[in-house]
C-alpha cells in the first residue's frame, strides 16, 4: 500500500524517529501506525531519534582518517558524541571508521540534503519535467502527476550526493542515517557526524561539508 506524508508525519510525531525509519516502519507493517510505533520501539529507533535530537552537547569524539592502501584515495571524518567515554568504545571507533571508508568509496558531496544548493536542485527538478515531458508515455498527464514522479527522482538525486541519505557500502538495506541511528540506539548517547572531506589523487578535494 502506498505511504501517505501524513502518516509518516503522525508517526514521527507520536516516536520521535527520522522519516526514513517511520516510512519503512509502516511499509514493514501495512500502514498500521499502532504496529510501526511498536516496530519502531523494538530496534530502539525511536529512542535512538529523540537522544539525538535533544539538544546535549557534543564537545568529544574522533576525527578519523581513512587512507586507501596505495596512497591514492583518503577521507577525513568528524564525529562527535557527548562523554570521552563513549569516544573510546568499539561501537563509536567502528561508526566513525565505517563512514570514513563509505566517504571513500562513495564520494558524498554534501552531509544533508539542507546543504545542496538551492540553483542546483532546481536545475534538476526542471530537467527531470522537461525529461518527463519529452516521453510519450506522459502524454496527457497533468503537471500535478509530473511533479509526484519528480519527488521520487529527486530522492534518487539526493541519495545520489548526500551522505546522510546515502545507501550504506557495506549493507545496502540501510541509509548511513539508519547506521547513525543504530549506533545511537547501541551505545545510548547522542552521535553527529559534524564535517567531511574526501580526497582523491589528480581531482582535488570535494567541497567540504558541515553541518551547522
Amino acid at each position: 500500500m502506498a505511504i501517505t506524508a501524513q502518516a509518516v508525519k503522525e508517526l514521527r510525531e507520536a516516536t520521535g524517529a527520522g522519516p526514513l525509519d517511520c516510512k519503512r516502519a509502516l511499509e514493514e507493517n501495512g500502514g498500521d501506525i499502532q504496529k510501526a510505533i511498536d516496530w519502531l520501539r523494538e530496534k530502539g529507533l525511536g529512542k535512538a531519534a529523540k537522544k539525538l535530537g535533544a539538544g546535549r552537547a557534543m564537545n568529544e569524539g574522533r576525527v578519523e582518517v581513512y587512507s586507501h592502501f596505495n596512497s591514492r584515495l583518503a577521507a577525513i571524518v568528524e564525529v562527535n558524541c557527548e562523554t570521552d567515554f563513549v569516544a573510546a568504545t568499539d561501537a563509536f571507533k567502528n561508526f566513525s571508521s565505517d563512514v570514513a571508508k563509505h566517504i571513500a568509496s562513495m564520494g558524498p558531496k554534501y552531509l544533508t540534503r539542507e546543504e545542496v544548493p538551492q540553483a542546483d536542485v532546481d536545475r534538476e527538478r526542471d530537467v527531470q519535467m522537461r525529461i518527463l515531458k519529452e516521453d510519450p508515455k506522459n502524454a496527457g498527464k497533468s503537471d500535478e502527476i509530473l511533479e509526484k514522479i519528480i519527488e521520487g527522482r529527486m530522492s534518487k538525486f539526493f541519495s545520489d550526493f548526500v551522505l546522510m541519505e546515502q545507501v550504506f557500502f557495506k549493507d545496502d538495506k540501510k541509509t548511513i542515517a539508519d547506521l547513525l541511528q543504530e549506533t545511537v540506539a547501541e551505545i545510548g548517547e547522542s552521535v553527529q557526524i559534524s564535517r567531511f572531506a574526501r580526497f582523491a589523487l589528480g581531482e582535488g578535494a570535494n567541497d567540504e561539508s558541515d553541518d551547522e
